[in-house]
């Protein structure tokens, strides 16, 4: 087991239920935008607070959730600080130091979500997994999986015993593969042997 202080900022994966929740988004850039959406998209209840400046303690009081998107460590602190006194939970966006909760690049297709995490060591390796797994979720994979939802749906009609719903729902999983290629950079692979990889300059 590696020591956790190798990684500092590394975050246990969990799926939040926000539907009706009173969530707040502070930001006014596009980040804030895609979060704002997100959390509707979940039936999540959403105030957003575009100027920060404007932030008034009573705004996140009886938040569930709290998400903000400046790059201030002093808004950063107070809304800890906030979180701590009211126990809601916080992101702060790449200030993980300040919050309990970090965000992840979501994969979705139909009812499938796929959350990517690199504990914030490489958004861009993070962005290519999430763009590789959103391809091969396609439009069958989510024809596929409306397929299983409705043979789901038929055997709890069909099939009294829990077992044997689970025996058939296996069986019609049963083919299902998916295959993953990586590919390195050059610089990678040619110095993979050295305990520690050089440092790239931006002309690499």
């Amino acid at each position: 087991m590696r020591d956790v202080t190798e990684y500092p900022f590394v975050f246990f994966p969990v799926g939040l239920n926000l539907r009706g929740r009173s969530c707040v988004v502070i930001g006014s850039d596009r980040e804030a935008d895609e979060k704002t959406e997100a959390l509707r998209e979940v039936g999540a209840q959403v105030r957003r607070i575009e100027d920060a400046a404007s932030l008034e303690d009573a705004d996140v009081a009886d938040a569930f959730f709290v998400i903000s998107t400046p790059q201030d460590e002093m808004l950063s602190a107070r809304l800890r600080s906030l979180a701590d006194c009211h126990r809601f939970l916080l992101c702060a966006i790449d200030q993980p130091r300040h919050g309990f909760v970090a965000m992840q690049a979501i994969v979705k297709a139909g009812p499938v979500r796929v959350a990517v995490s690199t504990g914030g060591i490489s958004p861009r390796v993070g962005g290519k997994i999430r763009e590789a797994l959103q391809r091969a979720f396609d439009g069958k994979f989510v024809r596929f999986m409306q397929c299983l939802n409705a043979q789901r749906e038929r055997n709890r009609v069909r099939i009294a015993e829990s077992e044997g719903r689970r025996s058939a729902m296996r069986a019609a999983a049963r083919g299902f593969e998916i295959d993953v290629t990586v590919r390195y950079p050059r610089w990678f692979d040619e110095g993979r042997s050295m305990p520690v990889p050089e440092v790239l300059d931006g002309e690499r």
